[in-house]
């Protein structure tokens, strides 16, 4: 491999939970290239390592099939620009974090300019649109995967991959500290927490939060002693949550809103009310009972709702292959129907101590050095790339 000083890796992370996975992957790489040159598009956790983002991660952080078909525009052109920059500078690896609708099309135009291309977190392939693994072959020259089932899923279609495990099951304790958490917070040791997670993206804040705050102040009204805490994902964020609640007329509900923290406040819950994605697997890391809701605009839940394979959204009851939190999704995640199922499972200590074992085996089950695993996959593919330029330049002298 060539030396770090001369190695230069673009990579683009799309929302907050890649720039976590992501940061995750640079701690166990940075030791090993000191002094690489790290650029493309990511966020503050990234930045900690060295990488620096050419655009800012939040232009990306956008779901929703028609919500992003109004900022297409934006995003595309960000793509053909970094696509340029890097057809003409070349890095030795581009890794894509996520995102893979925004990924996978420039690892695809990267790979057939010889480019080597690692795609990190498979897209949910064996829940919906199955037939995107003949684009993702065309697109990365290594997987990186986080959950064990993929591993055979990628190798059955002759596409290179690691299994790394999932980077929050290291990041999280087995045991969480609840009295740190709550004294951190400013909570007592024997309040009745929930945490309310609507959601790290704007769009998923303008969607969720009417009926994610409207269950918590129902849940107020039933026990007024209760303590409500909401991280948001950054300044951005909170700016445009504490105004929407204004314009909803919810801004008198009373919540502790944090800034981030979001792993404090999940230590220091009795339950939650989570937005479906990543944060409801954290939710489960953290051994919480919780509810898994979600809304989107209705044209664009109309379809994707056609289009999954599996009955289950959530990722902890992905994992299980079962039903063993509850879902309420677009109409149904009404406030009273998320305040009365929050409640139904927070006040059933069998039922909670029932999950905390689930949730124990499934972090168990996700738990592998992923800052090691992953760095010695990004090493590998780099010395190989080395050693083809090396094969090249011998049979140009000759």
């Amino acid at each position: 491999m060539a030396s770090s000083d001369k190695v230069s890796i673009a990579m683009v992370a799309g929302e907050s939970s890649g720039d976590l996975l992501a940061s995750r992957l640079l701690s166990g790489l940075r030791p090993l290239l000191p002094d690489a040159r790290l650029h493309g598009i990511g966020g503050e956790r990234m930045a900690q390592y060295g990488f620096v983002s050419d655009w800012p991660m939040e232009k990306l952080s956008v779901n929703g099939l028609f919500e992003v078909l109004r900022h297409y525009r934006e995003i595309k052109g960000i793509q053909v620009a970094l696509r340029e920059q890097l057809l003409s500078r070349r890095p030795d690896l581009f890794i894509g974090v996520d995102a893979p609708d925004f990924n996978l099309g420039l690892e695809a135009e990267l790979k057939r300019a010889g480019i080597p291309t690692m795609h990190f977190i498979s897209p949910s392939i064996w829940a919906w649109r199955g037939s995107r693994i003949h684009k993702i072959a065309r697109a990365a020259s290594h997987m990186l995967v986080i959950f064990p089932f993929e591993e055979a899923l990628y190798r059955q279609a002759g596409i290179p991959v690691t299994y790394v495990g999932h980077p929050l099951a290291e990041i999280i304790a087995l045991e969480p500290d609840v009295a740190a958490a709550r004294a951190t917070l400013g909570l007592a040791a024997d309040a009745t927490v929930v945490a309310i997670l609507p959601g790290s993206r704007i769009s998923e804040l303008k969607h969720n939060s009417a009926s994610f705050i409207g269950a918590a102040k129902l849940l107020l009204q039933r026990d007024p002693a209760l303590r409500i805490v909401v991280p948001m994902a950054g300044a951005r964020q909170r700016s445009y949550f504490e105004a929407l609640l204004t314009e909803l007329k919810l801004d008198d509900v009373p919540m502790q809103i944090l800034d981030g923290q979001s792993h404090t406040a999940l230590a220091a819950a009795d339950g939650v009310l989570v937005a479906s994605g990543t944060a409801s697997l954290e939710v489960a890391l953290f051994k919480k009972p919780m509810v898994i809701a979600y809304k989107m605009m209705a044209a664009s839940y109309s379809i994707l709702r056609h289009m999954s394979y599996q009955p289950w959204v959530g990722l902890p009851n992905i994992l299980a292959r079962e039903f063993i939190v509850p879902e309420l999704l677009q109409d149904a995640a009404t406030p009273q129907a998320l305040a009365e199922a929050l409640w139904r499972q927070m006040d059933d200590p069998a039922h909670c101590a029932a999950l905390r074992q689930r949730f124990t085996d499934m972090h168990r089950s996700l738990l592998r050095d992923t800052a090691s695993e992953s760095a010695q996959a990004v090493s590998k593919l780099l010395a190989g790339r080395s050693k083809a330029s090396l094969q090249t330049s011998t049979r140009d002298f000759r």
